[in-house]
């Protein structure tokens, strides 16, 4: 009997020598990183304040443009990427931010609903289910009708989350989310991520300095002064 070695796991993220600055009279924010994460995997990004997490972040997300190094998220490569390629990978990208960005103006529902509507197949009363369905799955059955600011700053952050989740992304990046919430309340939001996150086989990427949540991850890399470290 012939046995097959496993296959390898595709690689969400493949990131080699990446360095970056704001501006050619400014230091590197990033020097030489390099990381691979593989589809699936929750991983932590961790390190003090101004260490280039967020940059990172960013960068990998499609939401910023860098010229150093080779930047792969789900095979696109991301250095010089035409407009299209950005777009096809933020379209398979839940964000999560620590100051939420909710629109003020609109309900829950209607927070979440709008991220399917680039879903041209979806009826709006099919995006106003799947969006109350995630609600709910979130905890937040009852309070699809209520503005941001009638909830609490948990209750927030699990919009947000099932805002990042309701289109059923490839990949969750989520900026410091459990910063601004008590121990509870950021406990409780992360394994919500990690749980409805994992039916799908998500990518989960988190940046934090948060160590309360560092028991949810598969793996904890730290990035210092912008270089990378304990990252095989």
């Amino acid at each position: 009997m012939v046995v097959l070695p496993a296959p390898i796991p595709e690689a969400a993220i493949a990131v080699e020598g990446l360095s970056f600055s704001y501006s050619p009279l400014e230091p590197p924010v990033l020097k030489g990183v390099s990381l691979t994460v593989n589809a699936g995997d929750i991983v932590i990004m961790t390190g003090p304040s101004g260490s280039g997490k967020s940059t990172f972040l960013t960068i990998v997300g499609a939401l910023r443009h860098a010229t150093q190094g080779r930047v792969s998220v789900f095979g696109k490569n991301l250095i010089g990427a035409s407009q299209d390629t950005l777009l096809a990978v933020r379209r398979q990208t839940g964000y999560i931010f620590q100051a939420h960005n909710l629109l003020e103006s609109l309900t829950a529902l209607q927070n979440v609903s709008m991220t399917l509507e680039l879903d041209g197949d979806l009826r709006e009363t099919d995006r106003r289910d799947l969006a109350a369905d995630m609600l709910g799955r979130v905890g937040l059955s009852g309070h699809e009708h209520k503005k941001p600011g009638a909830l609490s700053g948990g209750q927030r952050q699990r919009v947000s989350i099932a805002r990042a989740l309701v289109g059923k992304p490839k990949m969750v990046l989520a900026d410091e989310p459990t910063a601004s919430l008590d121990k509870a309340s950021g406990q409780a939001c992360v394994e919500i991520l990690k749980a409805l996150a994992l039916e799908n086989g998500t990518t989960i990427f988190l940046v934090s300095h948060d160590y309360r949540i560092l028991n949810q991850a598969h793996r904890i890399v730290e990035l210092e002064d912008g270089i990378l470290r304990n990252a095989p």
